[in-house]
Formats: C-alpha cells, sequence, structure tokens
C-alpha cells in the first residue's frame, strides 16, 4: 500500500468489538485502506469519507463510499461482488472506521447508501446484527418517504445516517 498512507491502527478505547481487518489510513483521516482475506484471495477495500452537506443542526454530513479498489482506474468500484466470506468482518472494519474518523475530526453525521438497492438492504442487515454494539456509540437514523426517521428494526430504509453519542467520546 501506498508510502504516504499511515501504517494505522486506531489508539483510542472507543472501538466495537466485532472482529475486523487492521487498516491504515491518510494523514487527514478521510481515507481507509484494508485488505479482505478469503476463498476468493486477498482484495484491496477502500473507504473514501467527504463532506456533503449539514444536518438539520448544522452538523457537517460526510458521505461513506466504499468498495473495492480498482488499480487500473484508480477509483473505488461499488458495484463489485467479492464474495470473499467475510461480509460481518467488512462490515465491522467499515463501523469502525466511522468511529475513527468521528474521533478525529469531531463533530460530524456520515450518511451511508449502498449503490444498489440490495447493498443498502445488506448494509441494513448489517445494523441490524450490529444495532445493540452500534446504538451504544451512535444516533442512528433511516430515510423512508422523503424524512429521516430514528431507526427501527423490521423497516426498510433508502439509506443510513449516523451521529455520535458525545457521552461516549467526551
Amino acid at each position: 500500500m501506498n508510502s504516504s498512507k499511515l501504517n494505522y491502527q486506531p489508539n483510542f478505547t472507543v472501538t466495537m468489538k466485532r472482529e475486523k481487518y487492521p487498516y491504515i489510513t491518510d494523514e487527514t483521516f478521510s481515507r481507509f485502506e484494508f485488505e479482505s482475506q478469503g476463498p476468493n484471495g486477498t482484495i484491496k477495500k477502500v473507504i473514501d469519507y467527504y463532506e456533503i452537506g449539514d444536518w438539520i443542526d448544522g452538523t457537517p454530513i460526510y458521505n461513506l463510499a466504499f468498495g473495492d479498489w480498482n488499480e487500473n482506474e484508480n477509483i473505488i468500484n461499488d458495484l463489485t461482488i467479492s464474495n470473499n466470506a467475510d461480509r460481518n468482518k467488512v462490515l465491522s472494519t467499515v463501523a469502525n472506521t466511522v468511529l475513527d474518523i468521528m474521533t478525529h475530526i469531531g463533530d460530524i453525521a456520515v450518511y451511508a447508501k449502498g449503490s444498489t438497492p440490495a447493498r443498502t438492504r445488506l448494509y441494513q442487515m448489517g445494523i441490524n446484527a450490529a444495532r445493540e454494539e452500534i446504538e451504544d456509540f451512535f444516533d442512528v437514523y433511516g430515510y423512508d418517504d422523503g424524512i429521516w426517521r430514528k431507526f427501527e428494526s423490521g423497516k426498510n430504509y433508502g439509506a443510513f445516517l449516523v451521529i455520535r453519542k458525545k457521552s461516549k467520546f467526551d
């Protein structure tokens, strides 16, 4: 991986307990990279965060862009289906980068939506599977019928937004 990246492991005490991959980040904590390991080999994954607007209280919203790294085009491919038998570990790694960026940048909200309805559903399943732990750290919202609502299990959402709970970080 690129030498301009920091060989980084979170040094903060706020971390999710689920198994995750080690990752590296850049100096701005806006790009994270890790390698998925499984039956289809080693697959480089990249997560980019960039500001897209403000939440209703003025908190900056950052988009979470995630996928396999396409070396030929130097882009994130968010349509690839890796089938590397490590979905939960990958999702846990992504969730930990959300904690990490919030620890380093401060009060932000993170917006996530899958590149397809099936991916959005996959993210929702991941949130549901780890909901109790996620809600220890974040207030979670789902986008439904043009409105952001507090996340509820059993409802389908078109996108998600997480905002850190200040008591867990302060």
